[in-house]
């Protein structure tokens, strides 16, 4: 029997104006940068991290259901369970983003929705009404 894929996704409680979810990590780190909290040292691991991303994970060229150009981004982003790197450098943020007083959970599902948008580390999907999000 084939086991079914796992999908992860690291959230802050703030919610996104666009897809009215909580927000990503990538976007709690831009304003822990923008906030001037960091040492010169946190914020230059952030950065590193986060070029890493850059480098290694495709930006998804869709966040909409319909594909009409200007249909409302709703979304969101989910790791394969496979992109065992990308998770772990993930981790990374996650630590960072904690210490610094912001609370992240870790969400898991096997039914991340409907996929608008996959390669090989990550998934794009609007959510079905029993996703966690």
């Amino acid at each position: 029997m084939v086991q079914a894929a796992m999908f992860i996704r690291f959230v802050i409680d703030d919610l996104d104006p666009d897809s009215g979810r909580r927000q990503g990590l990538f976007q709690a780190g831009d304003a822990l940068l923008e906030s001037g909290r960091l040492s010169t040292e946190d914020a230059e691991r952030l950065r590193t991290l986060y070029a890493w991303f850059k480098a290694n994970l495709s930006v998804p060229d869709r966040f909409a259901l319909s594909a009409r150009p200007h249909a409302k981004a709703q979304a969101l982003s989910w790791f394969r369970d496979s992109a065992t790197e990308h998770i772990r450098r993930m981790r990374g943020y996650h630590q960072l983003l904690q210490a610094h007083g912001v609370v992240v959970a870790m969400l898991r599902t096997k039914r991340p929705g409907y996929i608008v948008y996959e390669d090989e580390h990550q998934v794009v999907a609007y959510p079905f009404a029993d996703t966690p999000c």
